[in-house]
């Protein structure tokens, strides 16, 4: 979900918060050295991930390796502040339950800025096993009052694609109301709710 080419849309002179813990999980920046977790992570919920996407990823023969290229992007993305991705893992760091996405607004998103200095997309994704004990309301919870707590946006934006509605109910049970739809530039479409 990241944008190519993009500049660094948090400030330097703002400190990256480290992370989040709660009694069911951990946020932490994801780094490369997370493969093995992550990628047991993703290999379990193809089906799920592939809606929520609205893409073919992972494929069917998506590999380790390939799946480290991608960390490897997102760890460069989070030093440069270009984007930054979490890891949702167990309390205990032994098992990775999800992904965070934090990126910048889409051009189809302009109209949402409203004259905010700092705003940021947010995706978020947890294994499909984790759905039935709600992990993933949980996890909202715990990013509304993060962001809003240790981070500077003043536009905090959740975005999705229109297939996910599980996290489209998920959003509007929040209080969150959907504000926009648009097309991003390969012709998927997405729904942004504040």
């Amino acid at each position: 979900m990241t944008h190519e080419g993009s500049l660094a849309y948090y400030p330097p002179n703002l400190v990256v918060p480290a992370g989040r813990r709660t009694d069911r999980l951990w946020l932490r920046p994801l780094r490369a050295s997370d493969v093995d977790l992550d990628y047991d992570a993703v290999m379990s919920s193809v089906a799920m991930l592939r809606a929520w996407s609205q893409s073919d990823w992972p494929a069917d023969e998506f590999t380790r390796a390939e799946n480290l290229d991608d960390l490897q992007r997102h760890e460069r993305e989070h030093e440069a502040r270009e984007a930054f991705t979490f890891t949702v893992l167990e309390p205990g760091g032994a098992r990775c339950l999800g992904c965070v996405y934090l990126t910048p607004l889409w051009p189809g998103q302009e109209p949402l800025r409203d004259g905010a200095t700092l705003a940021t997309n947010v995706a978020f994704w947890v294994r499909a096993s984790q759905l039935a004990n709600g992990l993933d309301a949980h996890l909202l919870a715990a990013l509304r009052e993060w962001l809003d707590a240790e981070w500077a946006f003043d536009r905090v934006v959740f975005t999705l694609r229109r297939q996910d509605p599980r996290q489209a109910e998920l959003l509007v049970e929040a209080g969150l109301e959907l504000r926009l739809t648009f097309a991003l530039p390969d012709g998927r479409l997405c729904a942004s709710f504040l």
